[in-house]
């Protein structure tokens, strides 16, 4: 009962000391706002980068694994990746047929064309060769019409299914189903509308901005046959769980396929989502650790304002705390007074923080990228002004509870 009520004394007294001091206690605030500001923002957009990474290659699959010539992320030589044999339409076929139906083998092909509609005409454009099986194998799948069958890759058919980026530049509002489009030099017949994925991230590939067309359709049209362009290979796994077992077993049979002598290093890289990740965590997390260390710089700064503050009005109050012990109070108690004061003032800066920062943040989600600002965020924020304020205003409370009250009477 005896701390609850020094506690709302000194709450009472810290509140009645800050609104005597309104112009001192704003700027004193400005300091803590920017931190805080720049703290969430810093938050925010590491939280917004992983949102829109996840979103940019969902479609990846994190049950999928892929066989490329060269890996994701390269480590090492780059010429000792680009001297490898690519893959071919063969060693998928080999592949497969190893596998005996444990995963879902897909091969594709992939290249950049020019792709023109009546008038409308759109530059690089990825077109990528699969088949039928890449609606199982990847998680997107068509918002309009339908994806390519077995009977289209068998027989060679000219059908375009097209991302919904392609979609807009081309047609505009219309309906694109059953309309022509010149690839290239070849017409295809567009099928279906693939749902949004995402745009690329950090130059990675806009999946939106991609047409899918038979394999069989490319290799007529494009001449992938002759050796000049390799294959990738995506293998799906029954389940996530499944994936470390068929990741072994896909290596083992890529070494078979591709006759690499027991002594001889992998020509081929086996590649997986997992793989993004964690390059991806890697950046990030020293991303945010020097968004943070910058940060703290300005959290510094304002702290020390407040600090300085916090002396001061130690000083102007000096009779007033020679007043308060002559009557019977605690050195706790004037050391709780000043440390409300200051943990106050750099909450109200916290939650003017957090107000700027929200707004920001709703700027940032409608123009560069999704981003929100979390409870977790906000509790950060808020614990964040506190602490600073417990730490910049210790030392002058600590000054404060300790005076002499016959000489902190006598001062004037």
């Amino acid at each position: 009962m005896r701390w609850s009520i020094e506690i709302g004394q000194s709450l009472r007294i810290a509140y009645d000391a800050i609104v005597a001091n309104k112009a001192r206690g704003a700027l004193t605030t400005l300091g803590i706002i920017i931190g805080i500001v720049a703290v969430i923002l810093t938050m925010t957009a590491a939280n917004g980068l992983q949102n829109t990474f996840k979103q940019s290659f969902a479609s990846v699959g994190a049950d999928v694994i892929y066989v490329s010539r060269m890996p994701w992320v390269r480590q090492g030589d780059f010429f000792l990746y680009r001297n490898r044999p690519q893959l071919d339409l063969k060693m998928a076929a080999e592949l497969e047929e190893k596998l005996r139906g444990k995963g879902i083998v897909n091969p594709t092909m992939d290249t950049s064309r020019e792709v023109k509609y009546g008038s409308e005409t759109q530059s690089g454009l990825r077109i990528v060769g699969t088949t039928e099986k890449q609606s199982l194998v990847a998680s997107a799948q068509p918002e309009l019409g339908r994806f390519l069958n077995e009977f289209d890759v068998t027989y060679k058919k000219n059908v375009a299914v097209i991302g919904t980026d392609v979609r807009d530049a081309l047609f505009g509002t219309a309906n694109p189903l059953n309309q022509v489009i010149n690839i290239g030099r070849t017409k295809f017949r567009v099928i279906g509308v693939m749902e949004k994925q995402g745009g690329s991230f950090l130059g990675g590939p806009n999946f939106d901005r991609q047409i899918y067309i038979p394999i069989t359709s490319y290799v007529k049209a494009y001449g992938g046959h002759r050796g000049r362009q390799g294959v990738d290979i995506a293998v799906k796994a029954p389940s996530k769980e499944a994936l470390e077992d068929l990741e072994f077993e896909v290596m083992g049979e890529m070494r078979k396929i591709r006759k690499l002598r027991p002594t001889e290093d992998d020509n081929f890289s086996i590649n997986k989502l997992d793989t993004l990740v964690g390059a991806f965590n890697n950046v990030m997390g020293v991303v945010l650790l020097v968004g943070l260390l910058v940060t703290s710089i300005s959290l510094f700064v304002g702290g020390v304002g407040v600090m300085n503050i916090m002396f001061v009005s130690v000083t102007e109050r000096t009779r007033e705390i020679g007043i308060r012990k002559s009557i019977g109070a605690k050195p706790y108690s004037i050391l709780m007074q000043f440390l409300f004061e200051s943990a106050a003032i750099c909450l109200l800066g916290g939650v003017i923080g957090i107000g700027v920062a929200s707004v920001l943040t709703a700027v940032i989600n409608e123009v560069l990228m999704p981003a929100s600002v979390s409870f977790g965020i906000l509790f950060t924020a808020v614990v964040v002004s506190i602490a600073v304020g417990v730490v910049a205003g210790l030392v002058p409370a600590f000054r404060g509870s300790r005076l002499n009250p016959i000489e902190a009477l006598r001062y004037e």
